[in-house]
């Protein structure tokens, strides 16, 4: 790769990533000494839709790069910024989030500071574990709780039936003391955030059709259940987060029942009746048991939301004490046609957090590109696939072929990818899956980004280990856990569970093989790279530096004053060569994980190699930044304000980390 300025948002960058309205932030730009050569670089914003510029000075040199720094004030919630490098022949460059370019670049894609509340510290630390609760454990209790009418009995080593009515139906009795019983799993993994797919009563297994919000399902063990889930993760150090669907209710729900053929019953207004007898309505993509939540009513954001005694806040409030909640289908939330609340909804989910206890999360599925509703107003982040999951699956796949039934029973040999009909998995290039990565985080805010959930798989997909390519599944999970964004693991892919689709992928738990060599190897492999992220701050809130990416292998750093981590991730064989000015201390380089060679030249040059598929970590020193005066309010510069040069900086050699 060309060595090239470098930006991102992380504490290197941007002196505050949590500012207020009205605040000046000092924004810093990495230049390559002798780059150029460069008359001048300004910041060009856009507040209110009209351009305002800030002038950058140098601040000196370290390590084989020039460090310049602008004041930006911050006039919008959102506020884009991208960087502007003018050249001594003339020509201008614009750095914004997808990279260097010759051309004028997208508002969308600029860098950007939030001033929204900044979510709680520790959403950035976490690693999360997601439980779908029918399949994770099944205590003695269960044994006494009568199987429902709707439910088709299975026992615990039954293989799962995807065909319907079984595909929702087939019901094995996981419940909450059995997650209980298994917390020290978690703890033994090093995770420290339980996400639990929806525990409200339901006809179905994966409860995505609550029929209240205002109970813990009976079947799972109730309230009191809950109540201790949450106490005896806390006593783990170990939150928890739940999930509510604010786009529907089931058809069994206590206010969908209250209204159906009762016109004029005051929840008639929270769903989209469509005959005047309360009998036809708008549901979730057609399925009736899934009726559309109309956003457009106060007293469904009042009982939902915003309420003393609403669903988000009985959870959140003691006893349950719930951390958060992970809203289902967010895209959708609040959208219809013509009809568009689904700002108004995140905006008034968020306050009124805020309002209960700022320490909690709020996160939305968004699976496909998310980028306009993850702009800091409402979710911390998001569960979303192409940012990080898809073109995984693309580069490090290697479709089987194996035969399963979809949901028709119709026999299938098409890999799964997404509900995408695109004839299965596509194969990308390690270049393409570093492409895709930038193209769609490109629009997010970096403090948006970190709180993304960055998953192999969930309990809608297929297991990425089902197409795995022989050797790929460490590269997976270490780039899952060292990329910017919130590690997740799906409850059994530690035990290396497979799944054609996102119903088979729901395998109960194969509790006692643990000690079988393959399952203890994948444990193993899980703890050392959960572990790893836990043990270097770096990985949860650092810079983030693409350094090389080719067909086979991708490279990149995370950053921070006070520690730099060198990321190998590769499914073929790697060499790659690199300046002494890319890495800056690789001669004192340590070897964290994986197998690979780091070689350093008598003149810095590093040269990076290894049989893959592989994934190889390295800790080097932190960045070292020029000292920065205090930052102070500034009027807009004009364009032709003056310029700046290398005469007029701070010496290089006052350099520190900072």
């Amino acid at each position: 790769m060309t060595l090239a300025p470098h930006h991102d948002g992380s504490a290197l960058y941007v002196s505050d990533p949590a500012p207020a309205l009205g605040d000046v932030v000092a924004v810093r730009l990495r230049v390559p000494v002798g780059y150029g050569p460069v008359t001048s670089i300004r910041t060009r914003s856009n507040p209110d839709h009209e351009p305002e510029w800030t002038d950058a000075v140098l601040l000196g040199e370290s390590g084989g790069w020039e460090w310049w720094e602008a004041p930006v004030t911050v006039r919008n919630p959102r506020h884009g910024y991208r960087w502007m490098l003018q050249h001594a022949d003339g020509r201008v460059e614009w750095l914004n989030q997808t990279g260097l370019h010759r051309i004028e670049t997208l508002d969308a894609e600029d860098f950007a500071l939030v001033a929204y509340p900044a979510p709680p510290a520790w959403l950035n630390e976490s690693v999360m574990y997601q439980v779908f609760p029918d399949r994770f454990a099944r205590s003695a209790q269960a044994d006494a709780h009568p199987t429902p009418e709707w439910a088709i009995p299975a026992e615990w080593s039954d293989p799962v039936d995807a065909v319907m009515p079984a595909r929702s139906q087939q019901f094995y009795g996981g419940d909450l003391p059995g997650i209980v019983e298994k917390l020290d799993h978690l703890v033994s993994l090093g995770v420290t955030l339980l996400y639990l797919t929806p525990v409200f009563p339901a006809e179905s297994n994966h409860r995505y059709d609550a029929g209240s919000f205002d109970r813990i399902d009976p079947l799972l063990g109730g309230d009191e259940a809950y109540v201790r889930l949450v106490e005896a993760a806390h006593a783990r150090g170990i939150r928890v987060i739940g999930d509510l669907t604010s786009n529907h209710s089931g058809d069994s729900h206590e206010w969908f029942r209250a209204a159906l053929g009762h016109p004029g019953a005051p929840e008639e207004d929270f769903y989209y009746f469509t005959d005047d007898a309360n009998t036809q309505y708008v549901s979730w993509l057609g399925y009736a048991s899934l009726p559309k939540f109309d956003w457009s009513s106060d007293e469904l954001r009042r009982r939902f939301v915003s309420g003393e005694d609403s669903v988000v806040a009985k959870w959140l409030n003691p006893p349950y004490s719930a951390d958060g909640w992970r809203i289902d289908v967010a895209n959708m939330t609040g959208r219809l046609g013509t009809v568009d609340l689904n700002d108004e909804v995140r905006q008034l989910l968020r306050e009124t957090m805020l309002e209960i206890n700022p320490d909690t999360i709020l996160l939305g599925e968004s699976t496909n590109d998310a980028a306009s509703d993850l702009q800091g107003d409402g979710w911390h982040g998001a569960m979303t696939y192409p940012s990080f999951t898809r073109p995984l699956w693309g580069w490090l796949s290697e479709p089987t072929g194996v035969p399963y039934l979809d949901a028709d029973g119709r026999e299938l040999t098409e890999s799964w990818f997404f509900g995408q009909p695109i004839g299965g998995i596509p194969r990308y290039t390690a270049r393409e899956f570093a492409d895709a990565v930038t193209r769609f985080t490109a629009g997010i805010p970096w403090r948006v980004r970190l709180g993304n959930m960055q998953p192999l798989d969930t309990h809608d997909t297929a297991r990425f280990a089902t197409n795995a390519a022989p050797g790929a599944v460490p590269v997976a999970i270490g780039l899952s856990m060292t990329m910017p964004g919130l590690p997740v693991v799906f409850a059994g892919d530690e035990f290396g569970l497979t799944g054609a689709d996102g119903e088979l992928s729901r395998t109960p738990m194969p509790w006692g093989t643990e000690g079988e060599p393959a399952v203890a190897e994948r444990l193993a492999l899980y703890r050392d790279l959960i572990g790893l992220r836990n043990a270097h701050p770096v990985l949860h809130t650092g810079g983030f530096r693409w350094i090389h990416v080719d067909d086979e292998t991708v490279v990149f750093v995370r950053e921070s004053a006070d520690e730099t981590l060198l990321v190998l991730a590769t499914r073929g064989d790697a060499d790659a060569a690199l300046d002494a000015v890319v890495l800056p201390g690789a001669a004192s380089a340590r070897a964290l994980f994986g197998d690979a060679t780091l070689a350093v030249a008598d003149d810095g040059a590093v040269v990076l190699s290894a049989e893959g598929p592989a994934f190889a970590v390295w800790a080097l020193p932190g960045v070292g930044v020029p000292v920065a005066g205090p930052v102070t309010d500034v009027e807009p510069a004009e364009v032709s304000r003056g310029v700046v040069s290398g005469d007029e900086s701070t010496p290089a050699d006052e350099v520190k980390a900072q």
